[in-house]
């Protein structure tokens, strides 16, 4: 191809990736662990790392989404000093690692609630109905709620707002008589918040100590934490978790403080696991198109295609939020939350694991998202292998090298789909995908009239054999039965990368 005078430099593509599962061992090293895989990470391809919550969890064992202090990024001798994933000085040399190398840093952001409390408050609450939150059955009582958060260890550090009962719209434990319900808090003009998701009447409640965005004080901690987080760790963007379970205006408000007061151009994303789209597209909407959520019906779809015999694959994207909002929607196929004998498990089986991540990252619609699992395996009592036979990372490298132009699809046969991208003046290579997820099959795509002579071959190695493109840009691209390739240009910069990384 031949740049004319109006044509533009092509951006790259971005992929980034969730770097932890659930069982990453707690030993204090993963923030020194992902500074040493940095620079292999961004040669695949991979540009952004969504990291763990960072912050002071209630334990050293614990995740961090069982966060205790926003302000505590494993420097003081609270609950242990380091977090799970290290010391503060472990994740600063892995944000400076990462910056330089051209990696951006996007934090998780746990605030939906805090726990792992200093000491009990007594306060007056409800009782409420577990699968509808609007309805009270009990009568107003006291009881002794672990809703009293001083942290001794920092003291008046970076913040000196404590926290008491009044800073909260709920809790689940009454430490006088042991007993566990969802107790919503009373007080003047306290409730659950309405801009938050119907589901169960009113989903405020999550866990722990739910924190109450209608109090001044909590808002303005809040609002002050983010500024000094970046100023602390200078992150690109925010994943923030459990979205649909706390103020969606507060949420609105903290977005337009972050532009002012550290400046735009953040990515933001959240986590509003939802199968139904009307919802999220509505979430998306009401957050002025400044955010993005993750595709969850594309993750239910992925499983639910890979447990059906002879699944029909063209309804691949049917329902998804990659296909109504592409520019908002992140993709992926599995996550911390969905992994094995997670309270989302999403199971989907090995052999379409291949097949779904050529579906996120090799087209043109969405920001794909690998997980870390799937690259390096998963640990824990019931460890699993790295999925994809380890071809996860080619196919990030493939998208960074030669997913561009125009996506022309092939989505006219159940069992077997594909696509074509014809590449760009200044990214010229394109590619060709096919996939089946029953039988041996392929199918003649169109991959443009510039690339006619040329002997085409499998990226990943699966398929077997050359294509020569014929004189009218066209070529029979196959893959082995349940399984997908990735043909490029055998002469295509980068290809001697591809099973090295």
């Amino acid at each position: 191809m031949i740049q004319t005078s109006n044509e533009d430099v092509t951006p790259p593509n971005y992929t980034m990736m969730q770097a932890f599962e659930w069982y990453v061992p707690a030993d204090q090293k993963h923030w020194r662990r992902l500074c040493g895989a940095v620079l292999g990470l961004k040669a695949t391809g991979i540009d952004n790392l969504w990291i763990p919550p960072g912050c002071k969890g209630s334990s050293q064992q614990g995740n961090g989404y069982d966060i205790y202090d926003l302000y505590d990024l494993g420097e003081f001798d609270q609950k242990g000093i380091a977090t799970k994933w290290g010391r503060k000085e472990d994740l600063v040399q892995l944000v400076h690692t990462a910056k330089e190398a051209g990696v951006g840093i996007y934090w998780d952001a746990v605030l939906n609630q805090k726990a792992g409390a200093d000491r009990v408050e007594r306060c007056q609450v409800v009782e409420v109905d577990p699968n509808d939150r609007t309805r009270a059955i009990t009568n107003a009582y006291e009881i002794d709620g672990w809703l009293g958060f001083d942290f001794p260890g920092r003291g008046e550090a970076y913040s000196n707002q404590k926290y008491h009962w009044y800073h909260f719209t709920g809790t689940d434990y009454n430490n006088a008589n042991g007993r566990t319900a969802i107790y919503r808090i009373l007080g003047d003009g306290k409730n659950w918040s309405d801009f938050v998701d119907k589901e169960k009447g009113n989903y405020d409640y999550l866990m722990f100590a739910d924190l109450d965005y209608t109090h001044p004080e909590v808002e303005a901690d809040v609002k002050a934490w983010t500024a000094w987080l970046y100023g602390q760790v200078p992150i690109q963007g925010i994943r923030f978790d459990a979205i649909k379970h706390y103020s969606e205006k507060f949420l609105r408000s903290l977005v337009e403080h972050l532009d002012t007061s550290v400046g735009p151009g953040w990515f933001l994303v959240g986590e509003f696991w939802q199968d139904s789209l009307e919802a999220m597209t509505a979430y998306i909407r009401g957050m002025q198109h400044k955010f993005s959520l993750f595709d969850a019906p594309l993750v239910y779809n992925f499983s639910q295609l890979s447990n059906t015999n002879n699944a029909d694959l063209t309804k691949v994207f049917d329902g998804t939020l990659v296909q109504t909002e592409p520019v908002n929607a992140v993709t992926l196929v599995m996550n911390h939350d969905t992994q094995p004998y997670q309270a989302l498990a999403a199971d989907i089986q090995p052999f379409f694991k291949p097949l779904a991540y050529a579906l996120i990252l090799l087209r043109a619609e969405g920001y794909p998202c690998v997980f870390y699992g799937d690259i390096y395996g998963i640990k824990g009592d019931l460890p699993y292998p790295p999925s994809c036979d380890g071809k996860v990372t080619d196919m990030c490298l493939a998208r960074k090298l030669y997913a561009y132009g125009e996506q022309r699809d092939y989505f006219d046969y159940p069992q077997c789909i594909g696509w074509t991208r014809l590449g760009t003046w200044d990214r010229p290579f394109g590619l060709a995908c096919v996939m089946s997820n029953a039988g041996p099959n392929g199918k003649w795509m169109y991959v443009g009239l510039e690339h006619k002579g040329e002997v085409w071959t499998d990226t990943l190695g699966w398929a077997q054999g050359q294509v020569t493109i014929n004189q009218d840009g066209w070529g029979y691209f196959s893959c082995p039965g349940g399984s997908v390739a990735v043909w490029v240009n055998q002469q295509a910069e980068g290809r001697e990368q591809f099973g090295k990384l």
